[in-house]
């Protein structure tokens, strides 16, 4: 019974490790493909594309401020982690019509960071 405990202990700490590293890599992958057009984070900004904080849940079109494309406006997308990783692969297929005139990122372990990495954003841009 001890062995089971200690064994379930080591697969709980180790999976909190690997989201953390997942976060991080997600950090990288945001600098490499997001952050020409986005911010992130506490004092994100307009840029040519909305601030990512709080997209966990957000509708698309829904940042205050930003001139959203009529695609994106009438998308009807709230996005999650399913919308988000099937969007970032790509834009121009999953929203046709939208001024992200971006390729995507296609490899599967960056998608999966970047999403690590903008949840972890409230609408305020604080970790949650």
């Amino acid at each position: 019974m001890k062995t089971w405990f200690l064994a379930g202990l080591m697969v709980v700490a180790s999976s909190g490790l690997a989201l953390a590293q997942d976060a991080a890599g997600g950090e990288t992958a945001f600098k490499k493909w997001c952050l020409p057009c986005h911010d992130a984070g506490e004092g994100a900004k307009i840029k040519l594309g909305p601030p990512l904080n709080g997209i966990d849940g957000r509708h698309s079109a829904a940042f205050p401020g930003f001139n959203y494309s009529d695609a994106n406006k009438n998308s009807g997308i709230t996005w999650n982690e399913a919308t988000f990783k099937e969007y970032i692969q790509n834009p121009m297929q999953k929203i046709p019509g939208t001024r992200m005139a971006f390729a995507g990122v296609k490899d599967p372990k960056e998608v999966n960071d970047l999403w690590a990495y903008l949840k972890q954003f409230d609408q305020d841009g604080k970790k949650k």
